[in-house]
């Protein structure tokens, strides 16, 4: 089956990327020289030497849009959601090829022409699989059963009937009992002590025979429900025995399967998934694209140059993926693998900010001194000093780290492993992952409350450059709605006149270029998603910004199409004006 594919089967022949820059790291300690190294005795150059990383560049990104296009003309694989991935890989004789993989199955399907088969293993289980499968089956039809017995229903409605002949009963013998006070206080009075007496007894003789006969319906009730009762809780005992034995084979089979499953790494080493993570195993290990685009080019001698994953088809529970967006290695299932997976590989990734540095080279008469590296990380820094530093933040890298494992690497997480202050360096505001641009940091407390103090009173000044996917009719004007965050959809903003909150945005068109828009947006809020929504909403210009899927746009491209451009404000200490400006990169 080939699986090796060429690059003109993703990106037409004269295709040029823009640069080389990396946006996302895929990356793991090496587990054969040491595992994971302390902080407090170990040098950085040191804990670096054991990281392994494999980047995804621009390129792979675009071989990953190539791969959507292909897949956006068959319907059969948005049927189901699930992640993709290709890997950009070298042959011996220097040639490049790509390999594509799917996560899981395909419509049913684990190999499929074309596609890096799944990890081996599996084959050997297969037998004590169908066997186990077909245990869980007929556990599931018994369990249907059980849970659909009409003695189920049979009890409800006996029940229900006894009880509302109870609430009768019981309403009957209230009143009842209110009338014979009434009349024990009218006899009182009335009846001479031998008569009294007499009509007392027959009161109280009523009373008894109205308990009498409550009790023999409640005897009847429980002669009647009692069996039932007993039928149901020997049932209930049933499927918790069933659940457990499901829960047990469940168990037995994935153990199986992960001890059969073998992973391959740069080194020519062989290890089962169970020895990898001997802790336990989610769901699904080893049958992700990342390990089985590694896997395959570690046994097939391909030189992995560039990698990247991507979510297609609708969103599944809540994972809250996009169609078309780029993901990271997850954090449960394959970032645990990745030191494995990449030792032994000696990659040499593209230098990253190439095609910026150029510019900037260009731009400041041939120095250089905005553009800093340090180590294997470079961050193209546009102004910095004892109290700030500016960078220039590329698409795809987030300013924060976020809440999972998978989204820790960011601008302040990079900053703050490079610098030697970089603890105290803190985040005065934050881009979206795929806009590009002017990024302040502050680095330290004062000058954080005193940037973001400016923010909160918009005495900064923002210029955001951004190419729209269609026709805008108007040359400039003013968009004003209010914006309001959906806690059921997050990260999705959308106008709502009751609960949003007032956004303001001045717009000037500067160019249009065949059937796109070329737009200068200053905000004077700083709401979520506001050029955005601002921008894709009918309220707005009605045009969704290039590349922003979250809000409708179809076309397949690299990037959101949105870069901080300009970023003005009072120097806190210094009490002067700063005026930083980034090239737009599109």
């Amino acid at each position: 089956m080939e699986v090796l594919h060429t690059l003109s089967d993703f990106i037409d022949s004269d295709f040029a990327v823009s640069d080389s820059s990396c946006s996302y790291w895929y990356e793991g300690r090496c587990l054969e020289s040491g595992g994971s190294y302390a902080r407090t005795s170990t040098k950085l150059s040191e804990r670096r030497r054991h990281r392994l990383k494999l980047p995804r560049t621009s390129m792979s990104e675009a071989i990953a849009h190539g791969l959507m296009e292909h897949l956006v003309k068959n319907d059969c694989y948005s049927r189901e959601g699930k992640m993709y991935g290709i890997l950009l890989v070298e042959l011996p004789n220097g040639e490049q090829r790509v390999l594509k993989a799917f996560s899981g199955l395909l419509n049913g399907c684990s190999e499929v022409e074309g596609w890096v088969p799944p990890i081996p293993g599996r084959d050997e289980v297969a037998l004590e699989e169908a066997r186990t499968l077909a245990q869980l089956d007929a556990i599931k039809q018994e369990l249907v059963t059980l849970k659909q017995l009409t003695e189920r229903q049979q009890y409800q409605t006996l029940f229900d009937q006894f009880e509302q002949q109870l609430q009768a009963m019981s309403d009957r013998h209230r009143h009842c009992k209110h009338q014979r006070q009434e009349k024990r206080q009218q006899i009182c009075d009335t009846l001479t002590p031998e008569a009294l007496t007499i009509a007392l007894e027959q009161l109280d003789e009523e009373s008894r025979q109205q308990g009498i006969e409550r009790r023999q319906l409640k005897r009847q009730q429980n002669a009647v429900l009692q069996p039932l009762q007993q039928f149901i809780a020997a049932t209930d005992a049933r499927i918790s025995e069933l659940k457990q034995q499901r829960k047990a084979l469940s168990r037995q089979l994935q153990a199986q399967m992960h001890a059969s499953y073998s992973l391959t790494n740069f080194s020519g080493r062989s290890q089962s998934l169970q020895e990898l993570m001997p802790g336990g195993l989610p769901t699904g290990t080893g049958d992700c694209c990342a390990p089985k685009l590694l896997h395959y080019a570690a046994t097939h001698n391909l030189k992995p140059l560039a990698m990247a994953e991507f979510w297609w088809g609708a969103s599944l529970g809540n994972q809250d993926k996009i169609q078309g967006e780029f993901y990271g290695a997850c954090a449960e299932r394959c970032q645990p693998l990745m030191g494995f997976l990449l030792s032994g590989l000696r990659p040499n990734p593209p230098a990253p900010f190439p095609a910026f540095a150029q510019r900037l080279e260009e731009r400041e008469g041939g120095v250089r001194s905005f553009s800093r590296l340090r180590g294997e990380v470079t961050l193209p820094i546009l102004y910095e000093d004892e109290w700030l530093i500016a960078v220039n933040k590329p698409a795809g890298l987030l300013s924060v780290p976020g809440r999972y494992r998978d989204r820790q690497d960011s601008v302040l997480s990079r900053l703050r492993h490079l610098l030697a202050d970089g603890m105290a360096v803190v985040s005065v505001h934050r881009l979206d992952q795929e806009t590009s641009g002017i990024l302040l940091l502050a680095r330290d407390r004062q000058t954080d409350r005193q940037l973001s103090q400016q923010f909160q009173q918009r005495q900064v000044y923002k210029v955001y450059e951004a190419i729209l996917s269609g026709a805008v009719t108007v040359e400039q004007g003013v968009i004003e709605l209010p914006l309001w965050g959906d806690p059921e959809n997050r990260p999705e903003q959308k106008v709502d006149w009751q609960q949003g909150k007032p956004s303001l945005t001045h717009f000037q068109v500067i160019a249009r270029e065949g059937d796109y828009t070329r737009v200068e947006f200053t905000p004077l809020t700083g709401r979520t998603h506001q050029l955005r929504v601002h921008a894709a909403d009918a309220r707005g210009l009605g045009v969704t910004i290039l590349g922003d899927r979250l809000y409708g746009c179809c076309a397949v491209t690299n990037r959101l199409h949105l870069h901080a451009r300009e970023l003005r404000f009072q120097h806190p200490q210094l009490e002067k004006t700063l005026h930083l400006q980034a090239i737009t990169p599109f």
